[in-house]
């Protein structure tokens, strides 16, 4: 392997630098048409189907996702970080671990399934709340066949995103969307009810699962049963999964706490802003995770001595988008929910605005991202508890102080606390620069300037 950090793809050599800006072009577009397709598609399911329908699909998607993430070994980071990440045993151990996952998580949500239908059979449950629906029970069953499928997926999906060959993973992912709401619509042409939504998740997750073994190249999963593999993976999985148990409750907890403070109107406003800001936030972290963090490990299996380097030609793009972001927000906002919503949903705008400065601590997920690329997943496990816990602290806090705004500026101040943690353990690795840490602030400014641009043409 040569300094330029080349892979094989063909008969070609493809530098890093160029893999790199390749994904981003793939990965931002793929962002953009995946949301279009999403956006387009409830606008027409929600015309074809009852609102019911989708509260009770919701129960059954938040359910698959939240075992999803207390069962998370991290098996696509170790793919990426590992120096046996191109191992055909390692990978076929991979397969074989996903696999039993899959039925894992299948049998918990049939569990889940069970336990639902017999509370609400017992009247055990307000015939108010959405679990005394009698479709919750089938249709989470039905949903729990996805972890199964989805468990077969190939690990060729990890090797594309270990080499930055994002191109056919964005491709199988806007195919299998496409198939899950063609699913949706021709089930619809038939039967009107919530099984349209079964049939275009199932579908979704087929889709995606076979294309991954026909579309992409690599090595084609095998069963085995690799024990030292296994050790190896599962020393570095606990800490993936205890951070993202942790991360799981801290994505959530700002309106489980803000729910025992406020009103349901003053929580639903909050909601829409924090979808808003949620949204920004997950464009920059396709870039920080589905981007850097291959990059970053591929420069420290192979070339270590150069990881600073690498790391400051990474950290300007992620920092200059994030604090543009951020100026653009803090004084565009109130005028682009003004835009979008009636007076009813005012509030929102200075929402959005106290939300936005979380923007900021983007630039250090790219460190986290490097600390496991270096193999140390528990600093990422032990800054996500300090989060966590300030959350607690702050949130509380503040809106005993100053009302709702305490409460929000004390979630933003817990979020940019956390980067006094992270610049320790990065000065402590060799990482950090501070100069270079200053240069993109000045990205802030031209955001603010733009906002205030805007807000003066659509005053």
């Amino acid at each position: 392997m040569n300094r330029r950090h080349e892979v094989t793809a063909g008969n070609h050599q493809i530098p890093l630098r160029r893999r790199v800006i390749n994904a981003s072009v793939w990965s931002l577009g793929g962002f953009g048409a995946s949301q279009v397709i999403r956006f387009g598609g409830n606008l027409i399911m929600t015309r074809l189907l009852a609102p019911d329908m989708f509260g009770v699909m919701a129960v059954a998607t938040v359910i698959m996702s939240t075992l999803a993430v207390f069962s998370d070994l991290g098996l696509k980071q170790s793919v990426i970080q590992s120096k046996r990440g191109s191992d055909p045993s390692f990978l076929n151990t991979i397969w074989t671990i996903q696999i039993l996952r899959g039925f894992q998580l299948g049998l918990a949500a049939l569990a889940v399934a069970i336990v639902v239908g017999v509370v609400t059979h017992y009247g055990w449950i307000s015939t108010d709340s959405v679990y005394a629906d009698p479709r919750v029970p089938y249709v989470i069953a039905s949903v729990s066949v996805t972890a199964i499928i989805t468990g077969f997926a190939s690990t060729k999906v990890y090797q594309a995103s270990r080499d930055l060959q994002i191109g056919k993973l964005t491709l199988i992912e806007v195919a299998a969307q496409i198939a899950g709401l063609a699913s949706m619509l021709g089930w619809i042409a038939v039967d009107r009810s919530i099984w349209a939504l079964v049939a275009g998740s199932i579908s979704a997750a087929t889709t995606s699962s076979c294309l991954s073994h026909f579309m992409l190249p690599g090595h084609k999963s095998r069963w085995e049963w690799n024990r030292p593999v296994i050790r190896e993976i599962m020393q570095f999985g606990k800490w993936i999964l205890l951070t993202s148990i942790v991360g799981s409750l801290i994505a959530n907890l700002d309106r489980l706490l803000l729910a025992a403070m406020v009103d349901p109107t003053t929580l639903g406003i909050y909601a829409i802003a924090f979808n808003m800001f949620l949204s920004i936030e997950q464009l920059l972290m396709r870039v920080v995770a589905g981007i850097a963090y291959p990059a970053i490990s591929e420069v420290v299996r192979n070339r270590p001595d150069n990881l600073k380097r690498a790391y400051y030609k990474i950290h300007p793009v992620v920092a200059s988008l994030a604090y543009a972001a951020t100026g653009f927000l803090g004084s565009f906002a109130p005028r682009l929910i003004a835009l979008l919503y009636d007076a009813r949903y005012a509030d929102a705008g200075w929402m959005l605005q106290v939300l936005s400065i979380g923007l900021i601590m983007t630039p250090f997920q790219l460190a986290l991202q490097t600390f496991m690329a270096l193999n140390m997943p528990k600093i990422n496990y032990a800054v996500a508890v300090l989060r966590l816990t300030l959350i607690l602290v702050a949130m509380p806090a503040g809106f005993w102080i100053l009302g709702l705004q305490g409460a929000l500026v004390g979630l933003v101040l817990s979020s940019v606390a956390c980067t006094i943690a992270i610049l320790f353990v990065s000065a402590k690795v060799g990482i950090l620069d501070a100069p270079r840490e200053l240069l993109p602030l000045p990205a802030a400014a031209v955001g603010l300037i733009a906002g205030n641009l805007l807000s003066s043409i659509h005053s």
